[in-house]
C-alpha cells in the first residue's frame, strides 16, 4: 500500500496576534479538503506580542502542526529558511499570516504539483489596497531585476507558492547568508507554472514592511543574483575616461592652434564634483558586493532556534452505538 503522500505549509509569524485566529480557523477549513496529510509549520520571528502564547495553546484539528520558535528577529528570509529546513512535506506551500494570499487556492496548488509541476508560482493579477506608488514601483523593479539577474524570477509572484521536495532539497545545497528567497527558489528551475489570482487587503494588522524596507530586500535581489552593477561601474568609468582624454585632446589642440587661454573656472569645479560623484558611487556598488563578501566569509547560521513543538491532529470523535439487551 503506497505511503501517504504530506503537504508542509509554511507560516512566518511576527507579531501577528491581530490576525492568527482567523488564519488558524482557514487553514483548518482547507485542510478538511487537501487528501494528503497536512503539516503546517509555523515560524515564529522573535514576536513581541501574543503571538507565540496562542499558537502554543492552539491545537489544532484537521492537520498536524510544527512550532519553530527563533531566538530573536531574524528577518522573513531567515524564517522561511528556517521553516524549509524543518518542514516534512512531499511538496511545501509557504504563505504570509495576513490572508492577503489566500489558503483556499493551495488545492489548485496541489492539483498543479500532481500534473506534473515542481513550482507552482502564484501570480497577482491584482493586488488591492496598495498604493499605486507601490504597485508601480514593484513592477518596474521586477522588469530590472529579470534584466540584470541570471535566472528567471518571475514578476509579481512573492512567497506564496508550493515547492516540490526535489526543489528544496536543491535549496537546501545553497549555503549563501544573504537570502534573497524569491531568487533562490526560481534559480533551481525544474517545472515551473503560474496561477493568477488576486490578492485581498490585509485582513487585520499592519505590514510589517516600510519602502526602506523594501528598498533594501530589492538591493540585495539585485547583488545577489547579478554582477551587472560592477560591470556598469567599469563601462562608466571607461567612458568618463576617454571623454576627459578627448576633451584634452581637443584643449590642447584648440590652445596650440588658436592660441586660445585655458579658462573656465566654473567648468573644471562642475567636471570635478561630477567626476567625484562617479567614484563615490562607484565605490558604494563596490562595497554592496565587498560587505555580502564579508558576511558570507564569516558564515554565521542564518538562523537560531530556541524552541521546537510539534502537535498532532485532535483526534476524531466517532458516535457510538449503545445496543441494550
Amino acid at each position: 500500500m503506497a505511503k501517504k503522500q504530506t503537504l508542509s505549509i509554511i507560516i512566518p509569524l511576527y507579531n501577528e496576534e491581530p490576525v492568527v485566529n482567523l488564519l488558524l480557523l482557514r487553514l483548518e477549513e482547507v485542510s478538511k479538503t487537501i487528501k494528503e496529510q497536512v503539516q503546517v509549520v509555523f515560524v515564529n520571528d522573535g514576536s513581541s506580542d501574543n503571538t507565540w502564547p496562542i499558537m502554543t495553546n492552539y491545537q489544532p484539528k484537521a492537520f498536524k502542526s510544527k512550532l519553530i520558535d527563533l531566538s530573536r528577529n531574524f528577518g522573513k528570509e531567515a524564517a522561511v529558511t528556517a521553516g524549509l529546513d524543518e518542514a516534512d512535506g512531499d511538496a511545501v506551500v509557504l504563505i504570509d499570516a495576513d490572508l492577503q494570499d489566500p489558503p483556499e487556492l493551495i488545492p489548485d496548488m496541489i492539483e498543479a504539483w500532481h500534473n506534473g509541476a515542481d513550482i507552482v508560482n502564484m501570480q497577482r493579477a491584482t493586488r488591492e489596497g496598495e498604493s499605486w506608488f507601490k504597485k508601480y514601483s514593484a513592477s518596474l523593479y521586477y522588469r530590472l531585476l529579470n534584466r540584470l539577474a541570471d535566472c528567471d524570477i518571475p514578476e509579481n509572484v512573492g512567497d506564496f507558492r508550493l515547492l516540490s521536495k526535489r526543489v528544496v532539497e536543491q535549496i537546501q545545497k545553497m549555503p549563501e547568508r544573504n537570502r534573497y528567497m524569491k531568487g533562490i527558489m526560481s534559480w533551481p528551475g525544474f517545472n515551473n507554472t503560474i496561477i493568477k489570482f488576486n490578492r485581498a487587503p490585509r485582513e487585520a494588522g499592519e505590514s510589517k514592511w516600510n519602502y526602506f524596507q523594501l528598498l533594501k530586500l530589492a538591493l540585495s535581489g539585485i547583488t545577489s543574483f547579478s554582477i551587472t552593477p560592477l560591470r556598469l561601474v567599469f563601462s562608466v568609468g571607461f567612458i568618463v575616461a576617454a571623454g576627459s582624454l578627448l576633451y584634452g585632446i581637443f584643449i590642447l589642440i584648440r590652445t596650440l592652434i588658436f592660441g586660445d587661454p585655458v579658462s573656465g573656472f566654473p567648468t573644471v569645479i562642475i567636471t570635478q564634483l561630477f567626476i567625484a560623484g562617479i567614484q563615490l558611487i562607484s565605490i558604494g556598488v563596490v562595497g554592496e558586493y565587498v560587505g555580502r563578501i564579508y558576511i558570507e566569509v564569516k558564515a554565521r547560521p542564518t538562523y537560531l532556534i530556541k524552541d521546537i513543538l510539534e502537535k498532532k491532529e485532535a483526534p476524531k470523535i466517532r458516535s457510538v452505538r449503545v445496543v441494550h439487551d
